[in-house]
């Protein structure tokens, strides 16, 4: 049996297995087979992965099943592996190996862990499927098996009506997206008359400037296609416009958010761009339009960034900026330096979604950090451990001797961009340093206020209830987190610091939660160290999975010093200015605020986004939808419909209960009546 089969198959049977059995199995039973078939499926991916490292490796594909034959429309279902499958399979595996075993750990409370375990391994299971795709109607199928896992996770707590309505929300957002990916997938059977990957892939070339019918109008065919397919890639990966859902998820489990933004969901739309590269290189101006999303998002989720106090929220915004970066550097045709920084950014970002979970977890589900302080001598491991996240994801490093994990894929990217030599390009540049340096800033002031300073327990009515004993009577809510929307008077309460601590002292996590954060401290530290000459100056690495544009790649090494040297430089002034505002002189976020107040609410509502859209399409849909209701199908269709149907047949009831009387002189006159209207009826 090939491996491939194991890695993508195990997952999806025990997700069977422990979502069927459930309670029968028990927690352990459910939890040990759930996590052991994703160890196995990770210890198989990274051989796979190191063998690509050698280069010059040919694609695999192994076939399962005979699928569809329907006229001109013919597709097995096969499992492709070659160097971008091989990247994806030791990020997925790898992460959710150790989201597994984090749960252990982190749901050890909860009454329902066989079905999160389940959920878990199907969400894995699924983006497994979309990585291993050999035509578009597979990689659909995975694409939309993790928007349904997605939305049982996010949901996980479904007697919580916020994480209900999370759920809803990220379901609905993404079915937007999905609507243009299925668009693009039409369209690209009908120009092409396959849904293979490999034979789009090589007869995409020769479209290079025809034109089809849209919307009445004669249009570039693969600008159309690829914008097309780039709109499910919008909507999966939480591009500025179809972003909506991604901080809402944070609803769920701390575990689900780990898995969701570093290594599943939202870096699907990033591999199906480079999957589909060589479509894209035939589409300048698509991708000037990827280029012009992705900058834009890196800068809008930077600055929403550096004013959220929820320690999830931050990173998840975060999350969304590092995405802005991956689809930019994919726009100026570096898709090695953009699949890198997905490979990267899957340690860093999954620690410190961990990370902060343990702080969570310290903090009796606390997850306002003008609530923590001072809390790395309580839980030093933890601390270390999102040290480590932060000096990756700030990029900190020396040019040409050693740097973390970001330091390697974000300055790659940067690089690039400037390299391009368009206008995009370069505005994508300037874009990203500046982002580069509000990413500094927040991740920083994320550690200030959470490790240093004086603690500031004894605020928060949450800790106290639950140190007490009055809080958490609904098992269901146990790990359910609280929301950020403290009723404080003060929007800059961080700037005070409290004394006491009420008799409550922070604990570090059990070790099935620490063992993950020191095995993706590793990879935060070293993960860009080891690969960047791999992803970044090898053709034979990738072999022809993308489109490997090696004159861009020399240019990189290429650009001035100043260039290389700008994503340190707004790193350290992005650190000085968290030092300054919330170590030295904790009065200055307070007074900036104050002095930017619109501009300071702006950021803190994310743009108005929400609330534009609920203006524009949720108002607007509930009032059709009453109207339809209340008018449509209430006042006319039930009124003269089955209401009005069943008043005629009540009527004429009454009317045939006087008729059958029972008696035999009746019914002869009414016989002798019907009698004489015919014959009078036939004479006239």
């Amino acid at each position: 049996m090939h491996p491939i089969l194991i890695i993508v198959f195990g997952p999806l049977l025990a997700a069977i297995v422990a979502g069927l059995g459930n309670r029968a199995l028990g927690n352990v039973v459910a939890k040990s087979l759930t996590t052991g078939a994703l160890f196995v499926s990770a210890g198989l991916s990274w051989p796979i992965f190191i063998q690509y490292l050698g280069g010059g490796v040919e694609a695999q594909v192994v076939p399962v099943l005979k699928w569809v034959e329907s006229g001109t429309l013919t597709f097995d279902w096969a499992l492709r592996v070659d160097a971008l499958t091989a990247v994806m399979l030791v990020v997925i595996t790898s992460v959710s190996s150790l989201v597994h075993l984090y749960s252990w750990g982190y749901m050890d409370e909860d009454p329902d862990q066989p079905r999160f375990f389940a959920y878990l391994s199907l969400f894995t299971f699924a983006m497994l499927m979309l990585v291993t795709a050999d035509n578009l109607v597979q990689m659909f199928f995975g694409w939309e098996g993790v928007g349904l896992a997605s939305y049982l996770l996010i949901g996980f707590w479904f007697r919580k009506p916020s994480a209900s309505a999370a759920a809803i929300k990220a379901f609905v957002v993404n079915r937007v997206g999905d609507l243009g990916f299925m668009l693009g997938i039409f369209g690209t059977f009908l120009v092409f008359g396959t849904t293979s990957i490999p034979a789009i892939l090589e007869a995409a070339p020769g479209m290079a400037g025809s034109t089809i019918g849209f919307m009445g109008m004669r249009l570039d065919t693969m600008t159309i296609l690829c914008l097309l397919l780039f709109v499910g890639a919008m909507g999966k990966s939480a591009q500025l416009g179809l972003h909506t859902w991604l901080p809402d998820a944070m609803e769920g489990p701390t575990p689900v958010s780990a898995l969701i933004h570093a290594a599943t969901m939202v870096t699907a739309g990033v591999f199906m761009v480079c999957r589909l590269s060589p479509m894209f290189e035939t589409a300048p101006m698509a991708l000037t339009f990827v280029t012009f999303i992705g900058a834009a998002t890196c800068l809008f989720a930077a600055t929403v960034g550096t004013t959220q106090w929820d320690i999830k929220r931050v990173i998840a915004y975060s999350t969304c900026s590092q995405l802005g970066y991956m689809f930019f550097a994919a726009g100026v045709g570096a898709y090695g330096a953009a699949m890198f920084h997905l490979f990267t950014h899957a340690f860093f970002k999954a620690l410190l979604f961990l990370g902060a979970g343990s702080v969570i977890h310290a903090m009796h589900h606390e997850q306002d950090m003008r609530y923590y302080g001072a809390l790395r001598k309580q839980i030093p491991l933890t601390f270390y451990a999102m040290l480590a996240g932060t000096l990756a994801i700030t990029g900190v490093g020396v040019l040409g001797v050693f740097g973390f994990a970001g330091f390697y894929s974000k300055d790659a990217i940067l690089e690039a961009a400037f390299a391009s030599g368009s206008e995009m390009g370069r505005a994508a540049f300037w874009i990203g340093a500046f982002a580069a340096l509000l990413t500094s800033f927040y991740s920083w002031r994320l550690m200030f206020l959470t490790f240093w300073g004086k603690p500031r327990w004894a605020e928060s009515e949450h800790i106290q209830h639950a140190v007490h004993g009055d809080h958490h009577d609904h098992p269901d809510e146990e790990h359910a987190g609280h929301d950020a929307a403290h009723q404080v008077p003060d929007p800059h309460h961080a700037a005070h610091h409290g004394d006491g601590t009420a008799g409550y002292h922070p604990h570090e996590s059990p070790w099935t939660m620490l063992v993950p954060l020191g095995l993706l401290s590793l990879g935060a530290v070293f993960a860009g160290f080891v690969f960047h000459h791999a992803f970044l100056e090898e053709a034979a690495f990738w072999n022809g999975s993308i489109a490997y544009d090696e004159h861009l790649m020399h240019a990189m090494h290429e650009v001035p010093l100043w260039v290389k040297l700008t994503a340190s430089a707004v790193m350290l002034l992005g650190l000085f200015a968290a030092w300054r505002a919330y170590i030295r002189n904790t009065a200055i976020p307070g007074e900036v605020a104050a002095q930017l107040g619109p501009v300071y609410r702006f950021l803190y509502n994310k743009w108005y986004f929400d609330e534009l859209y609920n203006f524009v399409f949720v108002k607007p849909a509930f009032w059709l939808g009453r109207q339809l209701w209340q008018r449509g199908d209430v006042g006319i269709i039930d009124r003269f419909g089955p209401n009005g149907a069943a008043w005629v047949v009540g009527k004429g009831a009454v009317f045939a209960r006087r008729v059958q009387s029972g008696y035999l002189t009746s019914y002869a006159l009414i016989m002798l009546l019907g009698l004489v209207a015919a014959v009078t009826w036939v004479l006239v």
